[in-house]
């Protein structure tokens, strides 16, 4: 085999990173103190970044920089000056979440390489010509995919030049990732802000089904599924892991190394795991690779697994055989701490000493000579130096000019002067281009210069006075037509049934409803929403999937961005238009109002906010029932989706609920108990906003009383229209309800 298979390794501190290197990993990622979505990991500084990367490149291996956030708008000035940094240093790509960083990159800083994060929900072809389309130049893909989906989403990918990347090992998230809401709902930390606080892992009141960590899933490992993997065409292996020590990262490295040499040398596998199992693990699944959802994807404690799996090994039952088994788990670990603290010990990232001498006389070149412990570099100005008249060519003006140099990966000792005569003078400007020709020398880079970014127009609204426009699911609530003039969008499921017109047939009927997408659109599901949109050929969509979007682009159709795109600055707005033609978005409803009114829109581009909705946790292609009320189905079937509608509660042990949802059609999901009602939003924010929203479907109703629509539509008409009335009669109508988010923010 000659393709070469990229073992991606994590890097939560400099340890883990040497770990990885050493272990034979062909690339790390890690991240920096801000703009990454670990925040619980030690992370680096940027001297430690510039080590790093110096240190792995000496090795082959490459660096990836997680930016793998929503951005806000009050950012975006220290995500440039990072930007500014970064493109210096040697980076061989940054993992990106926020839609703005591929419209700043690709206009100011196009030799970065740009790579989705999975926080991006890539999970059908669509959302890869949309990512491609944007800048992308490989996507990582839903964990969530099995290898047949991977491997035609990977040959679609490379037909236009995009590598793909998949999770191999370590930590599963039950939701996709990018639609959990559940830890910025329930204690403010948002998984889109690298805050997760892991609501999958608590502990919940026991259920009917006798578990008391329902939503926990085991670790993920595809260690005996990499020929598989191969013949999908898989670009790079991804094994998480950024909050875990170098002990687990040199482990994880070092068995999949060996395993993809052996597969490589001999088309053959390694048939031991077991020193997987020496460090921490929630035991192993490979079920979402397989396509085959199981009850057994669960394990009932989310602490670490490794004890009790040597137990099982040993057969161990009686006290002295558990004792025995432990004792040799904890001799293996300990070994594993040494060895590996010994290597990482003879691994350095301290900076390459640099000292530069300055030298010259009257009417010759100014020469620096520039000296490392391994080469010895020199050059000189393009221009003679002359007699000093006002600006002279001293200490202080060398200094200020070749202090950036701080920022790369040299430390510069004091600078030598001790050749350079008095009172002489050559433009200011040479001095710049000889460090730019040095550092081009030294590191066989071309430097590239600082960006300052131009202050944005905010473009006025479109219409004065911002409308109303809400959401059904059902045929039957057709009739609001009849009482209002607001936009109706009709929600679309997440399954169809193959070659069924029954949603054609809906919007051919009724031509004033409005197409809306929902995030996830996996397989057939897809291909049958883009020939819905082939047959009806609507106006004007709402989507939350990029793939939709990116068809209903190439299609000419008018299309809107749904709140689960996570739109939080004015860049991504940017993004959308230039690069999809979008014609608006929904602002997240997770950032509040000082960090959405400095939003600028962009020319002829609609702003819209929703203020009343179920708060949606999460949603997960697992079911949430098997630990729940309990299924007596051994896995989830493909009818599953299409005719499924159970519902219940979890109640964590701090006595908080949730809704569990699942609709005919749709993923199972979790809900808030309350409603986001949010009125506030309308006086603070109808300067900004065209189009405030309401969602008038039944759908994860948790605690929402039934209340009549026409009365809902007509109160919130009321609110827009400045009447307090109206105000104090939803407050009361809605009786269990929130606008957190709205005030704690991101």
């Amino acid at each position: 085999m000659n393709r070469k298979i990229e073992l991606l390794a994590p890097g939560g501190d400099v340890d883990a990173i040497k770990a990885a290197i050493i272990a034979g990993a062909n690339a790390v990622y890690c991240g920096l103190e801000t703009f990454n979505a670990r925040n619980r990991a030690a992370n680096l500084t940027f001297d430690d970044l510039l080590g790093v990367i110096s240190l792995a490149h000496r090795y082959q291996c490459e660096v990836f920089l997680t930016m793998n956030v929503v951005i806000l708008e009050n950012e975006i000035p220290t995500l440039v000056k990072l930007l500014n940094q970064l493109v210096n240093t040697g980076i061989d790509g940054i993992i990106v979440q926020d839609l703005a960083l591929f419209h700043l990159v690709n206009k100011h800083f196009p030799s970065l390489l740009i790579h989705a994060s999975t926080q991006l929900t890539t999970h059908n072809e669509g959302q890869i010509g949309f990512l491609a389309k944007v800048g992308a130049t490989r996507v990582n893909l839903s964990r969530e995919m099995n290898l047949a989906e991977i491997k035609s989403l990977t040959r679609y990918a490379h037909d236009l030049d995009v590598l793909t990347e998949v999770f191999v090992h370590g930590a599963l998230c039950i939701a996709f990732s990018g639609q959990c809401y559940s830890s910025s709902v329930s204690v403010g930390n948002s998984g889109n802000r690298g805050r997760c606080s892991q609501a999958c892992r608590d502990e919940y009141d026991i259920t009917a089904a006798g578990n008391k960590f329902p939503l926990n899933l085991k670790d993920n490992s595809a260690y005996f599924d990499l020929p598989e993997l191969v013949d999908a065409g898989v670009d790079s292996l991804k094994i998480e892991g950024r909050i875990k020590g170098a002990q687990y990262v040199h482990t994880v490295v070092d068995s999949w190394r060996k395993q993809i040499d052996k597969f490589v040398e001999s088309g053959k596998l390694l048939s031991d795991d077991s020193n997987l199992y020496k460090v921490f693990n929630r035991d192993f699944t490979n079920s979402f690779l397989k396509g085959n959802l199981t009850k057994d994807m669960f394990i009932d404690n989310p602490r670490d697994n490794s004890f009790k799996h040597a137990n099982d090994k040993s057969n161990a039952i009686s006290v002295v055989q558990i004792q025995e088994a432990q004792q040799t788990l904890s001799s293996d670990k300990d070994a594993i701490v040494s060895l590996v603290a010994d290597k990482v010990s003879q691994l350095s990232i301290e900076k390459i000493s640099l000292s530069l001498h300055f030298s010259g006389k009257l009417n010759e070149p100014l020469t620096i000579t520039a000296v490392t412990k391994d080469t010895t570099v020199e050059i000189q100005s393009a221009v003679t130096l002359t007699l000093a008249t006002d600006s002279r060519i001293d200490e202080a003006a060398i200094v200020k000019r070749f202090k950036s140099l701080k920022q790369s990966e040299f430390e510069l000792l004091p600078f030598n002067f001790d050749g350079l005569e008095s009172d002489l003078s050559i433009p200011f400007s040479q001095l710049t281009q000889m460090k730019n020709q040095l550092l081009f020398k030294l590191t066989k880079r071309e430097y590239i210069g600082a960006v300052t970014l131009p202050a944005l127009t905010h473009y006025p609204k479109l219409n004065t006075q911002p409308t109303l426009s809400l959401l059904i699911c059902d045929e039957k609530d057709v009739d609001l037509c009849d009482v209002t003039d607001a936009d109706i969008y009709f929600k679309l499921p997440e399954s169809f049934k193959v070659n069924d017109n029954k949603y054609i047939d809906i919007f051919l009927r009724n031509p004033r409803l409005i197409p809306w997408f929902p995030a996830v659109l996996i397989g057939k599901d897809y291909l049958e929403s883009v020939r819905l949109l082939e047959t009806v050929k609507p106006k004007r969509i709402v989507s939350n999937n990029t793939g939709v979007a990116f068809i209903a682009t190439n299609m000419g159709i008018e299309w809107i961005a749904g709140p689960f795109l996570n739109t939080t600055n004015s860049y991504a707005l940017l993004t959308l238009q230039e690069r999809l033609n979008c014609a608006g978005a929904f602002i997240s409803n997770e950032i509040n109002r000082n960090q959405i009114k400095n939003i600028a829109r962009p020319k002829n581009f609609k702003m819209l906010y929703s203020i009343y909705h179920p708060i949606l946790m999460m949603t997960s292609r697992q079911c949430f029932f098997q630990q729940t009320v309990g299924c007596n189905k051994p896995s989830i079937e493909d009818g599953c989706m299409l005719k499924c509608e159970k519902a219940t509660t979890i109640t964590n042990v701090k006595g908080i609920s949730f809704a569990v949802d699942k609709q005919k059609g749709g993923y199972p999901s979790i809900y808030n108990h309350e409603q986001f009602l949010n009125i506030d939003a309308v006086e603070d924010l109808s300067h900004l906003f065209d189009e405030f929203f309401i969602d008038l479907t039944d759908i994860g109703s948790g605690s929402k009383a039934k209340i009549d629509k026409v009365e809902l539509v007509s109160h919130f008409e009321n609110v827009l229209k400045g009447i307090t009335e109206s105000k104090t009669s939803l407050k009361q109508l809605v009786t269990i309800s929130t606008n957190a988010q709205y005030q704690q923010g991101l």
